[in-house]
């Protein structure tokens, strides 16, 4: 089994460009030679597919209902991302027995693909089904905008997994900054607050810039990187998966297998 490096993207509030991060991201890394999947983890309102272009014709439901094994839902999506669609109005994983977790670990472990990176795009905010997937992600990283609020409630969600989870290994992605000099200083007032008050420093890695080019890619329901290699952001994306590639990340032997036996014993703490 590949060694696999397991990545949350979060966001302290929605409408922030999260997912869209998510979905260019993975792909940005399977064109870079990795082997990706992608996880739709919001599973109040699923909108990774839509970001993809893809329609598929089974979910995570499916899985946690016992109709599909996972094998049966994973859909390939572009660069060959393996692509893990959500399920909308499930609720709280909290809310799951103990055997249906047990058996989703069942399920997560027929996938026999090698894997290089899981990315798990979670739901905006802190509810506690984000606070058990991001605690069973190597590293988290936040989308930010240089806004008061998405400031804010990005704070918020460090101060909640550091606070209360124990949880460090986090990161920013200032996202729509109109250069990288500025996503640089969102990040280092963003990042100054973390150190005084929780002890915190959080890894920049780099922006992503506003484009135009990412609206009108989204319209499509492609990825801007897909949609317009050549555009502004489509560059940060690539960039971004350069710098995630130099993380230092305890990338462990395990597969699918061993993130879902993390999240369920983070679940059964909560």
């Amino acid at each position: 089994m590949s060694a696999l490096k397991i990545i949350g993207i979060a966001s302290g509030k929605g409408g922030v460009g999260k997912t869209t991060v998510s979905s260019n991201l993975a792909v940005a890394l399977a064109q870079a030679g990795n082997r990706v999947m992608l996880f739709d983890g919001d599973l109040g309102l699923a909108n990774v597919q839509l970001a993809l272009g893809i329609r598929p014709e089974f979910n995570f439901g499916h899985v946690i209902s016992g109709e599909k094994t996972f094998n049966e839902i994973v859909v390939r999506g572009p660069s060959d991302i393996y692509v893990v669609p959500g399920a909308s109005g499930l609720g709280k994983m909290a809310d799951l027995t103990e055997a249906e977790l047990r058996g989703i670990i069942q399920l997560f472990s027929e996938f026999k693909e090698p894997l290089d990176y899981l990315i798990v795009d979670v739901a905006a905010g802190i509810s506690p089904t984000v606070l058990s997937f991001l605690k069973a992600c190597h590293q988290t990283l936040v989308v930010v905008r240089d806004e008061p609020s998405s400031i804010a409630d990005a704070y918020g969600i460090v101060k909640v997994l550091v606070n209360e989870q124990k949880y460090t290994n986090i990161g920013l992605i200032p996202n729509g900054v109109p250069d990288q000099r500025s996503g640089q200083l969102l990040h280092h007032r963003l990042n100054a607050v973390c150190v005084k008050f929780l002890n915190l420093h959080t890894e920049y890695l780099y922006s992503i810039q506003s484009d135009d080019l990412i609206f009108e890619a989204s319209k499509k329901y492609s990825p801007v990187i897909v949609h317009a290699p050549g555009a502004i952001a489509s560059q940060n994306f690539k960039r971004l998966a350069k710098e995630i590639a130099s993380l230092e990340m305890n990338a462990i032997n395990g597969g699918l297998q061993f993130f879902v036996e993390r999240l369920v014993s983070t679940e059964a703490a909560v």
